[in-house]
């Protein structure tokens, strides 16, 4: 089972923290608020109230030995520089994977310089999410593989209904790869497969309306797609 930290329970700490215990994982969850602390106390493994500041702090909760840390301290009211400290004392205990959350570029590019091997932008990344979801509604699902690059879930719309991927000419006409189809309703119906997944889609297999789609390509390309 794997060990986390989860350190500065605001809004984005407290849901990771009990995301993280509910996934079952083993999770410490550490903030200097006690009415925090105390709140979240059943919700995790172990909740503690202490200043992370404080490197002997943290090694008496055995912090050390956690797998993954995640500092999703406020950065405001000198909540960036301990956030900058935490992150140095989290390296000294020798903790090899270290998230930190930054409310800037320039914040996060501080704590890449002091150790933190990756940080995370919670609302320039809800803006972005927000943004696609409202250029393209019909997506679903979207997961990121490298900046401007995505797989994303869509249904098939009433103009794809029984017709081969090779007649709809997805590579060509869209500049996406469909990877993957899960049979709707009507598709089921139709089609007498063994299974309601097609994970190897050839030019010859047939879409119908309402079955589920999964398409590789850039964000652009992608966003277009989902607007049929």
């Amino acid at each position: 089972m794997r060990r986390f930290a989860v350190i500065g329970l605001g809004r984005f700490g407290q849901k990771l923290a009990v995301a993280l215990a509910m996934s079952g994982a083993e999770v410490i969850a550490i903030d200097k608020d006690r009415a925090v602390v105390e709140n979240l106390r059943d919700q995790v493994t172990l909740a503690v109230r202490l200043d992370s500041t404080d490197e002997d702090a943290l090694k008496s909760q055995d912090i050390d030995k956690v797998d993954v840390a995640i500092i999703g301290i406020g950065q405001g009211h000198g909540g960036f520089e301990a956030g900058i400290l935490t992150v140095v004392n989290l390296k000294n205990l020798g903790i090899e994977q270290i998230y930190a959350r930054a409310e800037s570029l320039i914040a996060g590019q501080v704590f890449s310089a002091v150790g933190a091997t990756e940080v995370i932008y919670p609302e320039i990344e809800s803006a972005q999410r927000w943004a696609y979801k409202l250029i393209a509604p019909q997506i679903s699902e979207k997961i990121d593989f490298v900046p401007g690059y995505s797989l994303a879930k869509f249904e098939a719309p009433p103009s794809f209904d029984n017709k081969t991927i090779q007649e709809l000419h997805f590579r060509q006409k869209y500049g996406v790869n469909l990877v993957l189809i899960t049979r709707g309703q009507r598709g089921k119906k139709m089609k007498e497969e063994k299974s309601d997944i097609i994970n190897i889609p050839l030019p010859e297999t047939v879409i119908f309306e309402g079955d589920i789609l999964m398409a590789a390509g850039s964000d652009a390309d992608l966003a277009r797609l989902g607007q049929i």
